[in-house]
């Protein structure tokens, strides 16, 4: 949400800032050309009190000044900082295997690591004597620890994409606990290529394309707000504050609403309107709207803005209030009824059907032209930043062109690196990972997935092409779109290897090759994202790198048992059975599954009237993307909506996370709006702070199920549908 943000959107307020920066940009003298360039990169700054008690503007394109009070940072590479960062990314990452179960989407760890990890470190540096871990905590340090968890709170989406449906379709094991050797493996496998990859990108999306990465940029602008200034301590204590106690209220909800789930955390309204006389409303509960007090939802509305937040809500009127109904009144889709007594009362969710061509569900009709928005959107994106990609790989590649030719560079095509030798990442360092990386990634592959090795380095290739559009989309929008850069591995996999191995094995080969992909993006935007924080706060990339390699061990581990425990808790997670009323919706899984299938059968499995509004979905995409970049003025992109968050609405079989986002966005609006003062101390805090207690209280949850203690054993059913336990 990059986060990662998130699987398709990250997290970060780019509203906000860019607000910020429109009011500064106003105060100055600037002609219309210098507005332009700005509105053009997206600028992000904030306000800062300098020395003489005049202004002085923070810019996202330059470092941000020394703090000539600050103390001298002697290690930013510390035990203490790694461990601290490790334990809170572990934290995340158990979050996002929950949170990506429910929606498809993850969240970096940057806000939540800076904030906590201050919180955690800063009393430790005055407590304690050095030798056990004492001395002075700086941002360089808080960086080191951010970047720390957020690795280790990374791959998550590996588990809540690709692998359930790889269960879905019969292609691993029993259950991913007979499986766990091969999941940490292919994890470690997935896990290290972005990272390598991101060091040679640095270069151009940061120095020299100055690309925002917003939530990155949030994560500077907070560290630098915990150590610099006369009221750094105080505002930090406040900032604290309100993150624990956001992450108090938000893990306790989770948990108690698990015995009261009709009263606590999903209000059925139209339920309870139908008990009371009105038939017609009914039909507002077959397709799921209801509202839902979920706060972690509410706080990526709140770091994400009005733009993604209320596409993806117009998406789900879309797909859910006006296709959906429609295809059942033309009879072109069909439901089940969920109970004879109670009749209108349907089920439209269903993935399971004997002739899914003529007789789909509203469901699975709505998944193809979900998932081609994506695709679409995705790659005219790319499309219209061709120019910029193509100058990258250039940049890139001018080490091995220098050493191996005679290749000239123009000295004003080289870009300053204003990090210290010494601080830099040296190239043998990060090509020799890659060479490595794919080394182990092709053994691994051969022998507990019996992939080819040509197909294995293939994806490797592809992962690697797919990397940009990842670093491309954060850097630009803060949207991370890995499920559709994995979605695309898929198709281009699919075609390559079509009719040479038998279907089962064509699926695996197929949905694994896609994951590497998802993982080399996921991981290279969330390693750009921490090199940016680097670069504002004149930390060290090195220290960054070493950091990251460590947390995604936490990650791999982490991640793989977050997965085992709640597919055991929740069976359905892994099944086609029971899919209508799993708690744990999976969008993602719904598009790797149908990708997987339609790229190995030798008829294609869609509903021809899908297919046909699927193409048509895909040249709209493609439409509203030209006119975004050839005729809507830069500054008005805001108000073209997003393709992607509006294509996960389709797969998405729920209304509720939408809705969430749309209020948690429209709250921080007005909040901002009339008390900004108390919004720049408190959003990112409450948001992250919503958004870590909720995933945890998922994972109490998923405890107590195993345990068999659980709401689903002790809870009550009033005002749940039908007086049926509904948590």
């Amino acid at each position: 949400m990059s986060g990662t943000v998130g699987g398709a959107i990250g997290t970060g307020s780019v509203s906000t800032l860019t607000d910020a920066t429109i009011r500064n940009i106003e105060k100055r003298e600037t002609d219309s050309s210098e507005l332009s360039a700005v509105a053009e990169k997206g600028e992000v700054s904030t306000a800062d009190v300098a020395e003489d008690g005049g202004t002085l503007l923070l810019s996202h394109e330059e470092q941000f000044p020394i703090d000539p009070d600050g103390e001298i940072e002697e290690q930013q590479f510390t035990f203490r900082a790694v461990i601290v960062g490790c334990i809170l990314g572990g934290v995340i990452a158990a979050s996002n295997v929950y949170l990506g179960l429910k929606t498809g989407w993850t969240f970096g760890a940057s806000l939540f690591g800076s904030i906590f990890g201050y919180a955690i470190l800063k009393p430790l540096s005055k407590a304690l004597p050095k030798y056990l871990g004492g001395g002075y905590f700086g941002p360089k340090e808080n960086v080191c620890c951010q970047s720390t968890a957020t690795a280790a709170g990374s791959l998550g989406l590996l588990f809540t994409s690709g692998f359930p449906a790889a269960y879905q379709l019969g292609l691993l094991g029993a259950s991913p606990k007979d499986d766990f050797g091969k999941l940490v493996t292919f994890t470690m496998a997935s896990a290290y290529f972005g990272m390598f990859f991101a060091i040679p990108l640095r270069k151009f999306y940061i120095l020299k394309q100055k690309l925002v990465f917003p939530s990155a940029v949030a994560a500077a602008h907070t560290i630098r707000s915990l150590h610099v200034g006369k009221n750094a301590e105080a505002n930090a204590r406040k900032k604290t504050k309100a993150l624990i106690l956001a992450f108090i209220f938000a893990i306790t909800l989770r948990v108690v609403s698990e015995y009261a789930p009709g009263i606590l955390w999903d209000w059925h309204w139209s339920w309870t309107v139908y008990r009371l006389g009105w038939d017609w409303i009914i039909c507002m509960e077959s397709w799921n709207w209801i509202w839902e007090w979920t706060p972690a939802f509410i706080g990526v509305g709140m770091l994400t803005g009005l733009n993604a937040s209320w596409s993806f809500f117009g998406g789900s009127v879309l797909a859910w209030g006006i296709i959906g109904p429609a295809l059942v009144a033309t009879g072109r889709a069909f439901g089940v009824a969920m109970s004879t007594e109670y009749p209108g009362y349907m089920n439209y969710m269903g993935m399971v059907m004997d002739d899914p061509v003529n007789a789909p569900t509203p469901r699975y009709w709505l998944v193809w032209p979900g998932t081609m928005l994506l695709l679409c959107g995705s790659f005219s994106e790319l499309g219209a930043n061709y120019r910029t990609l193509w100058a990258s790989l250039v940049q890139m590649l001018s080490p091995v062109l220098k050493r191996f030719r005679k290749y000239k560079i123009d000295e004003k095509d080289l870009i300053y690196d204003p990090a210290p030798a010494d601080e830099q990442v040296p190239w043998w360092m990060w090509s020799g990972g890659i060479v490595v990386s794919a080394i182990f990634t092709c053994v691994i592959l051969a022998l507990q997935y019996g992939q080819n090795v040509g197909v294995t380095i293939l994806s490797i290739i592809f992962a690697f092409i797919f990397s940009f559009i990842g670093a491309e989309s954060t850097g630009r929008t803060n949207i991370t779109p890995v499920t559709s850069i994995g979605n695309a591995s898929q198709l281009v996999i699919g075609g390559i290897t079509r009719g040479k191995y038998p279907t089962k094995d064509a699926q695996m080969l197929n949905i694994a090759g896609g994951l590497l992909a998802l993982g080399a993006s996921e991981q290279s935007a969330d390693m750009l994202g921490d090199l940016k924080t680097t670069h504002l706060l004149r930390a060290s990339p090195r220290v960054q790198f070493f950091g990251q390699m460590i947390g995604a061990l936490v990650s791999i581990f982490m991640s793989v048992g977050m997965y085992i425990l709640f597919s055991a808790a929740y069976p359905c997670i892994n099944s086609l059975e029971g899919q209508a009323h799993c708690s744990f919706p999976a969008p993602d899984v719904g598009a790797w599954r149908a990708i997987g299938v339609a790229v190995t059968s030798p008829t294609l499995p869609i509903p021809p009237s899908s297919g046909y509004t699927s193409i048509a979905f895909g040249i709209l995409a493609v439409l509203v993307t030209v006119v975004k970049y050839r005729f809507v003025p830069v500054e008005k992109h805001i108000w073209v909506p997003n393709l992607n968050a509006i294509g996960i609405a389709f797969i998405l079989n729920t209304t509720t996370y939408p809705t969430a986002m749309a209020f948690g966005s429209t709250l921080c609006f007005l909040w901002n709006r009339n008390y900004p003062a108390a919004y720049g101390m408190y959003c990112y805090a409450i948001a992250a702070g919503f958004i870590a207690g909720e995933g945890l209280g998922g994972i109490v949850g998923a405890v107590l199920q195993v345990a068999k203690v659980s709401g689903n054993y002790y809870g009550t059913a009033v005002g749940c549908p039908a007086l049926e336990y509904c948590g």
